[in-house]
């Protein structure tokens, strides 16, 4: 498979990355060695092998709720950068 520059340079805008010529060409060489490997593991005959999510057994730990009260909404905004009423306010990122 043959990852271009062209390819890194429309996902990293995707993901509002901005990256130089030397890390473009190093990410599209990276990038085409891997997608290279996995279809070599595609051609590794699969058949009767089961499916599995995870190789070690996985288990949850949960720990007890414990009812608490909140920051007051002032603390909680005193180092946001932008506020506005009650709310932290972030730059809009869709188009």
């Amino acid at each position: 498979m043959n990852i271009t520059t062209k390819d890194v340079q429309y996902v990293a805008n995707l993901a509002r990355l901005k990256l130089t010529d030397k890390e473009l060409e190093s990410l599209a060489s990276q990038l085409d060695s891997i997608l290279t490997y996995m279809n070599k593991l595609n051609e590794m005959d699969t058949e009767g092998v089961e499916p599995l999510s995870h190789v070690l057994p996985l288990k949850n730990v949960y720990r007890e709720d414990k009812i608490r009260l909140s920051l007051p909404v002032e603390e909680v905004l005193q180092n946001a950068p932008q506020s506005e009423n009650k709310f932290f306010k972030v730059p809009k990122v869709i188009e």
